[in-house]
């Protein structure tokens, strides 16, 4: 997205009562957010926002300064994407609260679709310690990208993991991407931004806050094929992030741990309410989710888009039959290219035409 947009996209996740539905109707309803940013009180009403966002968006529009808020960005060596972007993780903006704006320090690659979240309790046991390692490393180890929360215990331990298996690693935050929290995953989180990337939708120099993890964990969930639940108290974080999955219709999975152990009490309950899949070892899940490790990197390349222009193609597929002149205009290129472009791509199994020239993803 070109400049002039995007940092109207910034400033609005500035403004307090501006969220996924309320962005929705502006962009609906002005095409760009710059318009929306200008407009008046009554076009902001016809637009659909009632009088209290209406009158946030008055008062603080005089307060924030777009450029200023995308100079910030730069200044901290920052990126954003909104659901516009082809970058835009596919899976992510299928669920009904995908962020409008992703933040971000390192990197997001098409390969990171294929992921899996790791989660579990801040107070990890010595078992829940090797199994966390042990199956993060061999999941890195069969090429699926380990996303996690960059929190103490369980998090942590994934994400270290997948570093030392020359993985890749993503961390979703309930803070700014500029802030790390806690402070003594510094060298961590410098790790994970060159080798993945972090990933927040709160604005630069947002602190961490209780309320905004519990919203993070759909995020966690929602960006990844399915979750993997190690030690979980009967109220942990991570039974949330198992319910957000659940919610979205991605894949939940549990370790079992021992009936003595409270901090398994959460996970052997996701286990006897079949909400979640046992793991016993990390191919349950490879299985599970129909992955399994290409050893060859010509074979691995093949599973995923190979330029920007199959990227933007795929951007405009999902599960639902598209059909190509869809996604000539949305691709913006010609027939001719997006033609060949589909030819490739069913090939090497991204896409199949499911008949009278329209497409799905695969």
């Amino acid at each position: 997205m070109e400049h002039h947009e995007l940092k109207h996209w910034i400033a609005f996740t500035r403004v307090p009562y501006i969220g996924t539905v309320r962005l929705r109707l502006l962009v609906n309803h002005f095409g760009k957010l710059s318009g929306a940013w200008r407009a008046s009180e009554g076009d902001l009403r016809e637009a659909g926002l009632d009088e209290r966002t209406t009158r946030s968006v008055l008062r603080h529009r005089n307060r924030i300064d777009p450029d200023a808020e995308l100079a910030l960005l730069e200044r901290h060596s920052c990126s954003a994407i909104t659901w516009n972007d082809s970058e835009y993780p596919a899976r992510l903006k299928e669920i009904d609260d995908a962020p409008p704006v992703l933040y971000l320090k390192g990197e997001l690659l098409p390969k990171d679709e294929r992921s899996v979240a790791v989660v579990g309790t801040r107070r990890v046991t010595a078992y829940g310690r090797e199994v966390t390692h042990r199956l993060s490393t061999d999941l890195a180890n069969s090429d699926v990208v380990v996303v996690s929360g960059l929190a103490s215990g369980v998090d942590g331990i994934a994400h270290r993991a997948a570093l030392e298996a020359g993985g890749r690693t993503v961390a979703v935050l309930g803070n700014g991407v500029d802030i790390v929290y806690p402070h003594q995953h510094a060298r961590l989180a410098e790790q994970i931004a060159e080798n993945g990337a972090i990933v927040s939708e709160h604005p630069i120099g947002t602190k961490p806050k209780a309320e905004h993890f519990p919203r993070r964990n759909r995020i966690l969930s929602g960006i990844t094929l399915g979750t993997l639940v190690i030690e979980a108290a009967e109220s942990s974080g991570a039974l949330i992030t198992a319910r957000h999955a659940l919610d979205q219709n991605r894949e939940v999975f549990a370790v079992p741990g021992s009936i003595l152990s409270p901090g398994s009490r959460g996970t052997n309950a996701l286990i006897q309410r079949m909400e979640a899949k046992p793991v016993h070892k990390h191919e349950d899940i490879l299985e599970e989710l129909n992955l399994s490790f290409v050893g060859a990197q010509i074979e691995m390349a093949a599973l995923f888009p190979a330029s920007d222009d199959e990227s933007n193609v795929l951007f405009h597929l999902s599960q639902e039959p598209t059909h190509i002149d869809e996604i000539i205009r949305g691709s913006g290129m010609t027939i001719s290219v997006v033609s060949s472009l589909l030819a490739m791509m069913e090939l090497r199994g991204l896409v199949r035409q499911v008949g009278g020239m329209n497409y799905v993803r695969v």
